[in-house]
């Protein structure tokens, strides 16, 4: 009878071994067909217990891009809190005669990406209620909390004018509620033919200067529209083409994130019918000890701010969270103290930090690396985190075309068969494209994947989601 029993067990054992055999020949079938053999990695492990059920080159460093996010946003929830909210704190200092304020304005940072015009009309109505309807002195940032330089190494010289590769201060302006800080939105619409275009700047005043070079053409001309700001200056150029009958609208980075929002908040407490001295000058300085604070700007809790985060791949949010890091764990909000979180986090989840290189936490270094046996390691042991719902719900979901639900995944897996089944943060840049996250087999059973591809000289979306379709199918 036992004898019976163990031969029974041995070829449940041999079974349930072919079977996975079958599955990962043909898997790795499609790998190969569809990525090829160099300069790939894919990795997949069972989400019940993290068995590794198929890797190709699961242990070889590659770049991870934006997939580099998860890592900052499961460090994040952990180390700051699901409800942690950046403060920008108002003060004034000085002394009130009837209604004029003879002293100066202090606006203070914490890196808020949520700070936007609408809370300095808030704080315009918060003078007037003190009774201040005139200033007499200076505006003056307090962005002393971030330190060292505003933009991580991996930044070229050719992207530092788009959205991003913003900059990153304590004191900083968003132009919207995607919340990519440090810029500004530049809309460009057509007048008459041979006319120059109109040009409006949201916010309109800033302290950025803009040339418009361009010109209105016919409808069936081409649009040869550029917006761009000049490298090392607070210029922005607009050239090229613009057809009628077209509108245009870009982000571009301020060139100094903590001036910019400065004079911002001056031209809209002055629109708000505040009057300011013709002497009042805009610069940095901490505020006084014995300064009066006035007004507490809350951001979002940082629960809600992960769904842009990771959604819509915000760079400025993950630069924003390493310094904030950096601060609240290790004393210094400055870039290398939020890598050393990073990998401080990273320990404690008990992933093997050796095969992590890391240059920033967004991932648009390609100085980063890391493996994909250790994403889909991380994918796995956030499992038991206590904010693990909120790092899940926060992904983009394959099939959704909501770019607040579907983020950047909105244009893929809309086959039916594949709507919600893959919950994933997309990366690329320059030659790397790289998915990982979750995925629901036709079994109903749920992976962790990573699919990591550098090096590459063609767009190689379809032929990663070849591959999840496999996974999904197969397992």
């Amino acid at each position: 009878m036992k004898k019976k029993l163990l031969i029974s067990i041995m070829m449940c054992f041999l079974l349930l071994n072919h079977v996975q055999f079958v599955k990962a020949y043909s898997l790795d079938n499609t790998v190969q067909n569809q990525l090829g053999n160099e300069n790939i990695s894919v990795s997949l492990r069972a989400l019940n217990n993290g068995e590794l059920l198929y890797n190709n080159n699961g242990d070889v460093a590659m770049k991870p891009a934006s997939t580099l996010k998860l890592l900052t946003a499961a460090a994040a929830l952990n180390m700051l809190g699901s409800d942690y909210r950046f403060r920008t704190k108002f003060s004034i200092h000085g002394e009130l005669e009837g209604n004029v304020f003879n002293g100066d304005v202090y606006m203070k940072g914490e890196g808020d990406p949520t700070l936007q015009k609408k809370d300095f009309i808030t704080f315009a109505s918060i003078l007037k209620h003190h009774g201040i309807e005139q200033i007499n002195g200076n505006l003056y940032g307090d962005d002393s909390l971030f330190v060292g330089e505003q933009l991580t190494p991996g930044i070229s010289k050719e992207d530092e004018s788009y959205y991003f590769a913003a900059r990153t201060s304590a004191i900083t302006l968003s132009p919207d509620n995607d919340y990519d800080a440090g810029t500004m939105i530049v809309h460009v619409t057509p007048t008459k033919v041979g006319s120059s275009p109109n040009v409006v700047a949201d916010p309109k005043v800033s302290g950025m200067v803009i040339q418009n070079e361009a010109v209105t053409v016919q409808q069936n001309q081409r649009n040869t529209i550029e917006i761009e700001r000049q490298y090392g200056t607070n210029k922005i150029v607009i050239s090229g083409n613009i057809p009628v009958n077209t509108t245009i609208k870009d982000w571009v980075t301020f060139y100094d994130p903590t001036i910019n929002t400065l004079q911002v908040f001056k031209t809209t407490l002055e629109e708000s019918g505040i009057i300011f001295s013709d002497k009042t000058e805009i610069k940095r300085n901490k505020v006084p000890k014995d300064a009066q604070t006035i007004f507490v700007k809350h951001s979002l809790p940082l629960k809600s701010l992960m769904v842009p985060f990771l959604k819509l791949s915000n760079n400025s949010i993950a630069d924003i969270l390493v310094k904030t890091m950096g601060r609240e764990v290790n004393g210094e909000g400055h870039l290398v103290e939020g890598l050393n979180a990073l990998q401080q986090y990273g320990a404690l989840l008990g992933l093997n930090m050796e095969q992590w290189t890391l240059e920033d936490g967004s991932g648009m270094s390609h100085a980063n690396r890391v493996t994909a046996n250790e994403l889909t390691h991380l994918l796995t042991n956030i499992q038991m985190e206590p904010q693990f719902n909120v790092f899940y719900n926060s992904l983009p979901i394959g099939g959704q075309t909501d770019r607040m639900i579907g983020g950047s995944l909105k244009n893929r897996f809309n086959e039916r068969i594949y709507e919600n089944r893959v919950i994933a943060k997309t990366g690329h840049i320059t030659g790397v494209y790289t998915l990982a996250g979750y995925v629901e087999a036709n079994s109903g059973t749920k992976y962790a994947f990573a699919i990591m591809t550098q090096n590459q000289t063609s767009i190689k979306l379809t032929a990663i989601d070849e591959v999840v379709k496999k996974i999904i199918t197969e397992y």
